[in-house]
């Protein structure tokens, strides 16, 4: 039976373009059991399986994969689904993942999820003096873990430009990645407006109670069966 995929790009530039993509499935539509090979399939870097909630609900669950490995939150699929339920009327305020309760709303043409520091993985971090270096990385440097490379743009407005390699859950390079966003962001302890991959764009709000907000732009892609 064919498998109804939607495709959507998270955390867009201001014109629409770049973004991770992002594949959104109704979990009723695929056994748990075959979820990961369906997203190792798909091969985007991650794959959200969403419960569509009832109308009126106040919350969503939902399970995201990457090409290797399921994952307890992440940002960019919660972000994207987010969006995703909204434009479908299906809106909700939280999407509830294996982590914790992810609250999530709409917020200056940009969608927002809140999550805690310690739900993203332990991204080995790589300051770098200079755009340039970040720009220089090479994904084949990078065989296990997650690594995140980043530089300062400007410092005093709280730019940084980065780069995100995790070869152990199956995606050499990633375009845009939320839960690297919640790291640096609580790593820093301050709101950031990052721009990683080709030219992707990520903002992310520091609470002093541990709390990271992350957001941006999504735009619809594409409608694909599997």
């Amino acid at each position: 039976m064919a498998i109804e995929v939607h495709v959507v790009r998270v955390f867009t530039d201001p014109d629409g373009k770049h973004g991770n993509p992002l594949g959104i499935v109704d979990a009723a539509s695929v056994d748990l059991s075959e979820r990961q090979a369906l997203a190792k399939h798909l091969g985007f870097s991650e794959t959200i399986f969403v419960d569509l909630p009832a109308p009126g609900a106040d919350a969503a669950r939902a399970q995201i994969f990457t090409p290797a490995a399921e994952l307890p939150f992440a940002g960019h699929p919660t972000v994207g689904l987010s969006w995703w339920l909204d434009e479908q009327g299906r809106g909700v305020d939280a999407l509830d993942v294996p982590a914790g309760r992810v609250a999530t709303c709409e917020r200056h043409g940009a969608t927002w999820v809140r999550a805690q520091a310690d739900w993203a993985p332990d991204f080995a971090l790589y300051p770098m003096p200079d755009v340039a270096d970040v720009l220089a990385a090479h994904a084949h440097d990078f065989t296990a873990g997650h690594h995140y490379v980043w530089a300062w743009e400007d410092e005093f407005e709280g730019r940084i430009r980065s780069r995100m390699f995790a070869p152990g859950l199956g995606v050499p390079e990633d375009e845009a990645t939320g839960s690297a966003a919640v790291h640096i962001t609580a790593h820093l302890r301050r709101s950031l407006l990052i721009k990683q991959g080709r030219g992707s764009q990520i903002r992310t709000t520091f609470g002093d109670d541990g709390w990271v907000e992350v957001g941006g732009r999504v735009r619809p892609e594409r409608t694909i069966t599997a």
